[in-house]
């Protein structure tokens, strides 16, 4: 055979392999050989026989190369070679389709092209190399960036056509641009480096500046991080703008940038740019974000925010009478959406607990004149936004004791449908749900008259398939305890429910169908009569039970995390914890070790049980979340996955605990108030958890007997039965009233509709 171009030994080879298959389909294989096997064998021996030949190869083409020019044709064939290798170890792609219009683009292809390039008696030597060393680098492009984001194994046919078409163009000194605006930025950001060296294109660089504004269109949230480095693309400005509108905060925080691009942004001719890019010249600048769409507007200056962001109380109404605006505009007929609305909404939130919220839970041992004096200057429109935005940190004593029964005080018409109607229906849900939860909603629904309150009702439960989520399970988890205070209002809120169902029924509207189908099934089960299994109505893991297997490991140990927290000036992290250990310390049936960090506990008779827990410690660099996480990963270095997660400490520390949650939870209690986003949060981590909540802070003389009880049950390797276990505790507590009431705060999983909401809907709407 003689010597052969190392293209068309592919092809023979390939042709052998078809001619080899056809042979072994027809021959007797032996029984201990696949055909594959034997396919495979007889490929391997002609591979051997020929090697000797293969190996030589390089060194001769089917057509005539000229000396100076055989380098350039080899490093073609060696790229060629790498994108072989890395196709038959299929780093590339398995779609055989794709496979095979790779091998067509990058090997049948390319060797044309290099034959018509050294045949071609025009080109003279210098252009020839020019486009071999094209060619190599196209090959070599495409091998370095394939499967990257943006070099799809598709773009390899349009890839070499792209190629031959600029070629042309840049045979005749034309632009190439023309080639790269109408292919993909993925052929074109290999093509322009085709086209080089020895000398540039014309067309290269406007071509770049087509591959930027590709690029940016591709990938917006990186449009700022590139301009640092591109700020002489004509259409800078452009971009500056469309990502401006696109993301505001990463223009303040690109505008705050002393360079280059922080002064063009802030140089901006556009409004929302130029305003943002002044914004990012203070170090306040965080403080007029919930104010940016007023400030565009005219409505308030930078001045008038200035004079107030140093002061907690009136930073506060400043941000409650922009929330009023904003929700007034939401409404019809304007329906306009506020810029920023999320910021101001943050903001809200954060100064209402850290200014108001935080301050009277923490006089909670205090005279009411004392504890509540903070709350004197505000209107009743500014402490309700105080209840709607705290509802996981709020104390029940705080709201019924303080915020609630101020908001009437200070109306000169106490009632309940005027409140709902000067703050625009903003959360109205939410303060429902709360009413509800805190047994003041038959208090809020006799201010009014009678029609208005079934009015106010209706709205309620209307319209929740154009709701949010967390509007849907503010309904949910309000239906338990107008259900146990008030049975006619319970119907008529069941009733309500039905209607809905029915009308999205008719209107065919999927999600409020899911919404009001698991509305209705939920708060006919609150009626025990009904005996209605939810589990298998909604098509959801039990919720009565949790199956003893489920919460123990492959080595049968059944592993628990409680946190607690330092740092509260109560000492009330130093206190839980000592509580905590007292259900172990002495008790034969169990043996502490304890370490500077944390404390384990293992059952000593019976099932294997583990309880792990940091210490509450005090300190600068919080030294309890350095145990928290030191803790964790022994757990995980020990390969031991809790199922049962504790958190013991006030609301502010939730998130914390929530951040460690891993998705082998099967049991999580919160030792504080169960709030829509901690339910949503714990439920985002471990789709099928069981809740236990409080609607206030843990109290000692209930979460001990409920982790008492679930503790005996686990060292007993029974199933944990919330219904019986919860009846038990209720006996154990009725003859202490201070106890019962707060033992009646706790939420056990079976009735914590919310959570049980959310796993329907999402499972529903999945």
């Amino acid at each position: 055979m003689g010597r052969i171009y190392l293209k068309n030994k592919k092809r023979y080879l390939a042709g052998a392999s078809n001619l080899i298959s056809t042979f072994v389909a027809s021959m007797p294989v032996p029984d201990h050989l696949s055909r594959n096997k034997a396919t495979c064998l007889l490929l391997a021996g002609i591979f051997f026989i020929s090697s000797p030949q293969l190996s030589i190869a390089q060194t001769s083409y089917p057509f005539k190369v000229a000396r100076d020019r055989m380098l350039f044709h080899d490093d073609v064939d060696k790229e060629q070679a790498r994108f072989l290798k890395m196709a038959s170890k299929s780093i590339l792609i398995k779609d055989e389709n794709v496979r095979l219009e790779m091998n067509n683009a990058l090997i049948r292809k390319i060797d044309e092209l290099q034959e018509r390039i050294e045949e071609d008696t025009i080109l003279n030597s210098n252009n020839k190399k020019r486009y071999l060393r094209g060619l190599e680098f196209l090959v070599r492009g495409f091998n370095n960036n394939v499967n990257k984001t943006d070099f799809p194994p598709t773009i390899a046919p349009g890839l070499v056509a792209a190629f031959e078409k600029a070629m042309m163009l840049d045979r005749r000194d034309e632009s190439i641009e023309p080639v790269i605006g109408e292919n993909n930025y993925g052929i074109g950001e290999i093509l322009v480096d085709c086209f080089l060296l020895p000398y540039e294109n014309k067309g290269i660089k406007a071509s770049r500046y087509d591959l930027f504004r590709k690029y940016c269109g591709l990938h917006p949230s990186e449009i700022f991080t590139k301009l640092q480095y591109n700020l002489d693309v004509p259409f800078a400005d452009s971009l500056i703008i469309a990502a401006g509108h696109r993301n505001m905060r990463q223009l303040y925080d690109f505008a705050a940038a002393r360079n280059a691009l922080g002064q063009r942004i802030r140089e901006s001719r556009d409004t929302l740019v130029h305003v943002i890019g002044q914004m990012a010249l203070s170090k306040s600048g965080q403080l007029y974000f919930p104010f940016l769409d007023n400030l565009l507007k005219g409505k308030i200056t930078i001045e008038e925010i200035d004079k107030v962001k140093e002061d907690g109380i009136n930073y506060y109404k400043l941000l409650v009478k922009t929330r009023l605006d904003y929700a007034n505009r939401v409404l019809p007929p304007a329906r306009d959406t506020a810029l920023e609305m999320a910021a101001l909404t943050q903001m809200l939130t954060n100064k209402a607990r850290e200014v108001f919220v935080n301050e009277i839970n923490g006089l909670h041992d205090k005279p009411d004149a004392i504890r509540f004096k903070v709350l004197e200057p505000l209107t009743a429109e500014e402490l309700y936004y105080l209840i709607v935005l705290s509802e996981d940190v709020i104390y029940t004593s705080s709201y019924v004791r303080g915020v609630y029964p101020m908001i009437f005080e200070r109306m000169k018409a106490p009632r309940g449908d005027s409140l709902i109607m000067q703050v625009h229906g903003d959360y109205f849900r939410k303060f429902i749900k709360m009413a509800a939860g805190y047994n003041t909603l038959d208090n809020f629904l006799g201010t009014m008259d009678k029609e208005n309150a079934n009015t106010v009702m209706k709205a309620f439960a209307i319209g929740l398939e154009k709701a949010t989520e967390e509007d849907a399970v503010d309904v949910a988890d309000s239906y338990s305890s107008i259900f146990e205070k008030n049975k006619p209002l319970a119907r008529f809120v069941l009733n309500e429910v039905k209607w809905n169902y029915r009308r999205n029924l008719a209107g065919n509207n999927k999600k409020g169908i899911i919404i009001y189908n698991l509305l209705q099934t939920l708060f006919e089960s609150a009626d025990t009569a009904n005996k209605i299994n939810l589990s298998e109505r909604l098509g959801i893991p039990p919720i009565y039970s949790v199956n003893y297997n489920e919460l123990k490991d492959s080595l049968g140990r059944v592993v628990e995390q409680a946190f607690f927290y330092g740092g509260d000036e109560d000492k009330d992290g130093q206190l839980s914890f000592g509580d905590f250990m007292s259900l172990f310390r002495g008790k034969p049936q169990w043996k502490i070790t304890e370490n500077p960090q944390w404390a384990s506990i293992t059952s000593t008779s019976g099932k294997p049980v583990y309880i792990f827990a940091n210490k509450p410690l005090d300190g600068d660099d919080d030294p309890d979340e350095k145990a928290a996480d030191a803790l964790t990963e022994y757990l995980e270095s020990k390969h031991m996955a809790p199922t049962i997660y504790i958190h013991r400490g006030h609301s502010y520390h939730v998130s914390s605990t929530l951040k460690r949650l891993r998705p082998s939870a099967k049991i999580v209690v919160l030792g504080s108030c169960g709030g829509y986003n901690n339910l949503s949060e714990v439920l985002r981590i471990s789709h099928d958890a069981h809740i236990i909540s409080s609607k206030q802070v843990g109290t000692r003389t209930v979460n001990e007997p409920i982790l008492q009880a679930i503790n005996n049950t686990l060292a007993s390797g029974k199933n944990i039965e919330w219904l019986n276990m919860w009846k038990e505790l209720g006996y154990k507590f009725r003859n202490d009233a201070v106890a019962k009431d707060r033992f009646d705060d706790y939420i056990p999983p079976y009735k914590n509709l919310g959570a049980i909401f959310i796993k329907a809907y999402r499972k529903a709407m999945e």
